[in-house]
């Protein structure tokens, strides 16, 4: 009897621990971390870590109809090389980022519904 009480403590257990690790908060972005290049944040885009900030497409992306590459805000016809590929973002970045990520929830009246932006106009948080 003993015996049968403990396995069902144990998966019980086990069970709950499972359905608290989604629960678990993200790390919020800040200008004391480092991030290296192509670091994702939803939302917010891809990390390009010689210009210290976030845009829509992976650093040195290359459109094959354009025929050009992807970075630090705009297209260049080779891709961008620097010996930086790791960096600590701006604190504008770093603000705009926080504000535009999708993957947290914010909870509270405004124009967040479940951690989406569903406001008119204003500023995507995307450079292009």
């Amino acid at each position: 009897m003993k015996r049968s009480q403990s396995i069902r403590l144990i998966l019980l257990g086990g069970l709950s621990a499972g359905a608290l690790t989604g629960c678990t908060p993200k790390p919020s972005i800040s200008t004391e971390n480092v991030y290296t290049n192509n670091y994702f944040v939803p939302g917010a885009g891809y990390y390009h870590a010689p210009f210290r900030n976030w845009y829509q497409l992976p650093y040195n992306h290359f459109d094959p109809q354009k025929n050009l590459y992807f970075y630090g805000g705009q297209w260049g016809a080779q891709p961008f090389e620097s010996i930086t590929n790791i960096s600590s973002p701006t604190p504008e970045a770093v603000q705009v980022a926080q504000s535009t990520r999708t993957d947290i929830s914010r909870g509270g009246f405004g124009g967040y519904s479940s951690g989406h932006y569903w406001g008119g106009g204003g500023y995507s948080g995307f450079h292009s």
